[in-house]
């Protein structure tokens, strides 16, 4: 089976078995604070912009754990399924050492992300 296929039928099955919560409510704060200043009932979500992107993103990285399962799956079938065909063992390896790089790289980035922008935040802007 061709490794595009996989990656497809990876992908659609996440999309279709896990629901993703991101809610556009872009300023939903500010509005019904206006709202309120305005005369008019706020009765506004308070879902916040950072809180709409954290969704996202740990959407996406579900959608990443799901590719790195497939490929580390497929990368084992391909190894077991060689009977010693060097070229089958190592394509295999190099799935498997790309999957690897590829998860980390996406484990580095944000966990990097999670400690440097709260900080960034909280060091000096004020929303009013």
């Amino acid at each position: 089976m061709n490794i595009k296929k996989i990656i497809l039928i990876a992908i659609f099955s996440l999309l279709l078995c896990t629901p993703v919560l991101a809610k556009l409510n872009l300023g939903t704060g500010i509005a019904g604070q206006a709202a309120v200043k305005a005369g008019y009932e706020g009765n506004t979500s308070e879902i916040t912009f950072s809180q709409n992107i954290g969704t996202v993103i740990n959407a996406a990285l579900s959608l990443v754990g799901v590719i790195f399962l497939v490929l580390m799956v497929y990368a084992g079938y391909l190894w077991m399924t060689a009977r010693g065909s060097e070229e089958e063992i190592t394509k295999a390896k190099g799935i498997i050492i790309a999957a690897m790089i590829g998860l980390i790289l996406v484990v580095g980035a944000y966990s990097i992300t999670t400690f440097v922008v709260p900080r960034i935040l909280a060091s000096g802007v004020k929303t009013p």
